[in-house]
């Protein structure tokens, strides 16, 4: 008698499920997309380079220096990075120096030669690392360069 009733269940519960799918699968691309909409549902800076901290305007391109970006899945880490990204009409050679921590002194300047796609860093600030990633992208050049905290 009690393994009968665990079948019942089992098939009764299977087919609610079953039910469920068919009712719900018509209006998952609009649930997916509302989801994504909510205001706690955002990407990791860890994909994206974090927030824009400041943009520089030049007669041709854009410079965005994005936040510091030490995210972990539970708490900080002790290492991470600060992305720069340039876009429109870039020159063949970029030469820039940069305070991303906003306290009015260079913390490194850097050189990139898009032609021989190769990237150079003089470090000023001893929380500044090395470049983790130089690399042209559909919008001008990108570039992460790695932070201790």
């Amino acid at each position: 008698m009690k393994k009968k009733v665990k079948i019942v269940a089992g098939i009764t519960w299977a087919f609610v499920c079953l039910i469920l799918i068919i009712i719900l699968f018509p209006g998952l691309n609009s649930f997916s997309a509302s989801t994504a909409k909510l205001p706690f549902m955002k990407i990791n800076p860890n994909y994206t380079g974090g927030e824009v901290a400041n943009q520089i305007v030049a007669e041709s391109c854009t410079l965005d220096i994005r936040k510091p970006v030490f995210d972990g899945l539970f708490k900080e880490r002790k290492n991470g990075f600060v992305q720069l990204d340039w876009r429109g009409n870039l020159p063949g050679k970029i030469v820039d120096s940069i305070d991303f921590d906003h306290d009015k002194k260079i913390d490194f300047c850097i050189f990139i030669d898009r032609k021989q796609l190769k990237t150079t860093i003089d470090q000023f600030n001893k929380n500044v690392k090395n470049i983790i990633i130089s690399t042209p992208t559909s919008y001008g050049w990108s570039v992460r360069v790695g932070l201790r905290k």
